[in-house]
């Protein structure tokens, strides 16, 4: 098997969480509530995408750019992501500082490149603009502070169950990115009204200090949830799956040679 160098890898992990945080932060931005004029009516046209095109463009940003780079990087895209695949043993822990610096400074040039493009709308203002996540005031349903970590633990923990199992080479080959996407979809349509959606540090990051508003305070939730619940799922698939899959990387490929069994452990029987 063909390996890549980490300098690769945090060259795909950079560009696949730029191209998160700007299709699906982006989206949120420039396309969710547009409006434009009817001149033959009088009335406004509401052609916005809403919280299900919001939802569509995280989920795709994820599948396309898994399809495009998962088999340099792995496709973490998230630095809870990459926690939770070192806890659950598929991931090296000496790499994680590395990935998750990567995927921060790619969703800052994301947040930036939306920024920089919707400043040029006439009378746009950053303020409260942004597609911050928070709680409180700054949650779009008046979600509060509890009622927010409880569904980013909850929500990050699930979507790291879907991508642990979904790479699983017992799973349908070729399809983890169509199922892990459509997972961040689903998650989106349900905590949008919570929270606008983090399980994702670094996309929270990539918009919080662009939008201000309160975002920048609140931050520190949205790094502290996700991990948690990342971990959670992480340490507990075995346990509930009783599938161990700890002798593959996130990308469910290694060479057969490589594969390491306890003594005393029929290296051919179903793992």
């Amino acid at each position: 098997m063909r390996e890549t160098t980490l300098p690769q890898k945090l060259g795909a992990e950079f560009l696949g969480t730029f191209w998160l945080v700007f299709a699906g932060a982006g989206t949120a931005v420039f396309a969710a509530t547009f409006v434009a004029g009817n001149v033959v009516a009088g009335q406004s046209l509401h052609l916005g995408v809403g919280f299900l095109g919001v939802a569509l463009a995280f989920g795709l940003s994820v599948m396309t750019m898994a399809y495009a780079v998962g088999h340099i990087s792995g496709a973490h895209f998230n630095p809870a992501v990459t926690v939770g695949v070192a806890v659950a043993g598929r991931f090296e822990w000496k790499d994680v500082p590395a990935y998750v610096v990567a995927q921060v400074l790619g969703g800052l040039l994301g947040g930036t490149a939306i920024w920089g493009i919707a400043r040029g709308q006439s009378g746009w203002d950053r303020i409260g603009n942004m597609a911050a996540n928070g709680y409180g005031a700054n949650s779009p349903g008046g979600y509060g502070l509890v009622a927010v970590l409880v569904a980013e633990v909850l929500l990050t923990a699930v979507f790291l169950y879907i991508i642990l199992g979904a790479t699983d080479d017992r799973a349908p080959s070729g399809f983890a990115p169509i199922a892990i996407g459509l997972g961040l979809t689903l998650i989106h349509l349900i905590s949008i009204p919570i929270s606008n959606t983090s399980v994702n540090p670094a996309r929270s990051t990539a918009v919080a200090f662009f939008n201000g508003d309160g975002a920048p305070g609140q931050l520190w939730l949205f790094w502290v949830a996700p991990i948690i619940g990342a971990a959670i799922a992480g340490a507990t698939f075995v346990l509930i799956t009783g599938i161990d899959r700890r002798d593959r990387d996130i990308t469910g490929a290694i060479d057969t040679d490589d594969v390491k069994v306890a003594e005393g452990v029929d290296p051919d029987a179903p793992r």
